[in-house]
């Protein structure tokens, strides 16, 4: 559980390098429905993009425990979490 507002920040940048890294191997190997992927591509995919996903929704849960926790809004706390890590990755969180 996050204890404070650096862990946050901490949080949402590890889940946008997951998010990024999900997104440069989608890039870099093509949709899967127009080029068949082989067994290692698909599993070092789904890896990265479940890494991502885990990493997102730890951290969806965290952002509302803080903020209940700190008499917040959610949204005011995630806005500031994103600024504070450099933003949202598009697509992301």
């Amino acid at each position: 559980m996050a204890k404070t507002f650096e862990e946050l920040v901490e949080m949402q940048r590890a889940a946008n390098t997951a998010n990024t890294q999900a997104a440069e191997l989608r890039q870099r190997y093509g949709p899967p429905t127009a080029t068949a992927w082989t067994k290692l591509q698909q599993d070092t995919y789904e890896t990265a993009w479940r890494a991502w996903r885990d990493l997102d929704r730890d951290l969806q849960a965290e952002l509302t425990d803080y903020a209940k926790t700190h008499g917040r809004t959610r949204g005011e706390i995630e806005s500031e979490v994103q600024a504070q890590a450099g933003g949202p990755v598009e697509g992301g969180s």
